[in-house]
């Protein structure tokens, strides 16, 4: 198993803020969790969190995230984009982040995943790839900073490895393998060594999308709305409290809400909430 530090991810790394500065650690609980309390002391924006094993990783909606050390990219990225984007525009950059990533892995292994509301990427059949939790500090009417998390699943094998997880079988709930799958298990080889350049390339399209996003000449909505899964179909949404909503999956707006479209014909919007396909 090879390991990561912040010597190795700052080697040759194109850009000037992302990344430049490295918290590097084996083991913690959660890289949010640890960034947020950076965040609030002054951290420079760019600071990147990075683990190899979490052992208190949250996902959206209270979920945990765990990985077994050293198989997956387990990291935080603080932004402060006060003086650009508002409160209610935070999941632009969770937006940003997932097209990074997408385009990260699409060029150190040829595979495309698509993405999936609000905030998983996704391989066939749905399975979950990288997920993304995005969680913000509000000063007045300004974003103080924004901390994004992220989770991809390279080198593991769930069919072999239960974690630590609600996935584990025997405890009622559908088994990881079902449900989750990595770049090692698509590309049916070992993939430890792509942690690195993926990473390296991840940060660099986090800076060049930052920047123009930044400069008012570009907006993530229509290519993340692009790579989109199920746009178009029919889908059932659960909300925040696990109320149930049918229709068809219409559109997104800038700001990443999903708007659904009723049986009635009503349009419904969603800021958080997850997505399953109907068949």
């Amino acid at each position: 198993m090879s390991q990561l530090s912040g010597d190795l991810v700052r080697h040759k790394l194109p850009t000037y803020v992302f990344g430049q500065n490295v918290i590097y650690t084996r083991r913690i609980g959660s890289t949010n969790t640890e960034l947020k309390k950076l965040a609030r002391q002054g951290a420079p924006e760019g600071l990147l969190y990075l683990t190899e094993e979490q052992l208190a990783g949250r996902g959206r909606m209270g979920r945990q995230w765990y990985a077994p050390a050293g198989t997956s990219l387990l990291l935080s990225l603080l932004f402060r984009p006060g003086d650009f984007l508002g409160p209610s525009q935070n999941q632009r950059l969770t937006m940003l982040c997932a097209l990074a990533m997408a385009d990260a892995i699409k060029t150190h292994t040829d595979l495309n995943p698509g993405l999936k509301w609000p905030n998983d990427l996704v391989w066939q059949d749905n399975k979950k790839l990288a997920g993304i939790l995005t969680e913000a500090e509000i000063e007045g009417d300004q974003l103080s900073w924004v901390v994004v998390g992220l989770g991809l699943n390279v080198n593991l094998d769930f069919r072999k490895t239960e974690t630590q997880s609600a996935g584990k079988s025997g405890n009622g709930h559908t088994p990881l393998s079902e449900t989750a799958t990595s770049l090692s298990m698509i590309l049916k080889r070992d993939t430890g060594q792509l942690r690195l350049p993926i990473l390296q390339k991840f940060l660099f399209n986090v800076e060049r999308r930052y920047e123009v996003l930044r400069q008012g000449r570009w907006s993530p909505q229509q290519e993340w709305r692009s790579r989109l899964v199920g746009l178009g179909q029919p889908v059932t949404i659960a909300g925040v409290n696990g109320d149930l909503h049918k229709g068809i999956m219409a559109d997104v707006d800038e700001n990443g809400a999903l708007k659904l479209q009723q049986a009635d014909g009503s349009i419904k919007t969603f800021l958080a909430g997850d997505v399953t396909l109907r068949r």
